[in-house]
């Protein structure tokens, strides 16, 4: 077992990193990594049932699927994640305990009342400081895992709260569980780095540092997969997307049908005013991603005016987060 310390925050990277370890090499990996603000959901989630748009786009908060199933979840900088790449012989899918066992010790040495709760999680006193996922690929497995030590506990709520009235879909929804940090349950007061530097000391794996091969392979996967919205947006199950609004020039109701992001079916009823037919707003809206600037772009040459009375294009993409 060979330890990588990852330093990057790109969480585009970072999960393409660990795609490149259990898809291209054959080493058995521990990786301690963190990412900068960022939203990673499971494969087999919907993006836009997930997260707050919103709250997403005021905060600047990078969206970014991952390999593995289970729930949404909210990173920042006071987030430690782990993850084992490791032969599956011994078919440990599914076994999570394997994996959340020794870090489980290790919390418990530094004075956390650590314990697994149900099927993925490590709590302390009933609420959770850890959520663990895994997948296998041919006979390898990867398990990784969150470790919530300083985290700002406030943009978990905010980011991954959606309006969920508006999307009804088939994908697998996060269940919401009361969650805490680590640090003020340790009996002596570290910074998250130390806290870091002390589990890649207690595990004591010898230390990997990538070289320029692995640094191209990860850097191309990143471009060509974990950075693009095909990826993490396209790939969701279909849904359906209602929401209504009032503004100045009266209430718009909008209905959309998605799949695979993009705008399958549109209609568009209210009590607004205008001349124009609203089947022309209706049909430029079929074909076009499910986002805010892709529907901008698509709608900019009409006069909004024309179709509804005092209501702007951007009141008009406020009904679409």
């Amino acid at each position: 077992m060979k330890y990588i310390n990852n330093e990057s925050m790109n969480p585009y990277f970072n999960l393409a990193l660990e795609e490149y370890f259990l898809k291209q090499t054959d080493m058995e990996v521990f990786i301690l990594w963190r990412n900068d603000n960022t939203i990673v959901v499971g494969k087999s989630q919907n993006t836009a049932a997930e997260i707050n748009t919103s709250y997403v786009k005021e905060h600047n908060i990078s969206v970014v699927r991952r390999l593995t199933g289970g729930g949404a979840v909210y990173h920042d900088k006071g987030n430690l994640n782990f993850t084992f790449i490791v032969s599956n012989s011994g078919g440990w899918f599914s076994d999570f305990g394997r994996f959340t066992d020794p870090v489980i010790k290790v919390l418990r040495d530094l004075g956390v009342n650590a314990e697994n709760s149900g099927r993925n999680d490590i709590t302390v006193d009933g609420c959770k400081i850890s959520g663990n996922a895994q997948t296998v690929y041919k006979n390898r497995i990867l398990h990784h895992g969150t470790l919530l030590f300083s985290a700002d506990i406030s943009k978990i709520a905010g980011a991954l709260n959606p309006h969920e009235v508006k999307i009804s879909c088939k994908g697998i929804k996060s269940v919401k569980s009361r969650v805490t940090n680590i640090s003020p349950h340790m009996n002596k007061k570290i910074t998250v780095e130390e806290f870091k530097d002390l589990l890649a000391e207690i595990f004591g794996f010898e230390e990997y540092a990538l070289n320029n091969d692995d640094i191209d392979k990860i850097t191309r996967l990143e471009r060509e997969k974990y950075s693009t919205w095909e990826w993490n947006f396209s790939f969701s199950p279909e849904y359906s997307f209602k929401n209504n609004m009032r503004f100045d020039g009266g209430c718009i109701e909008i209905h959309l049908d998605v799949k695979d992001g993009i705008i399958k079916n549109a209609r568009i009823f209210g009590d607004f005013f205008g001349t124009g037919e609203i089947a022309e707003i209706e049909r430029a809206l079929v074909g076009v991603r499910h986002g805010a600037e892709d529907i901008k772009k698509a709608l900019s040459a009409f006069d909004f005016n024309k179709y509804f009375l005092n209501i702007s294009l951007d009141n008009f993409l406020e009904l679409i987060q």
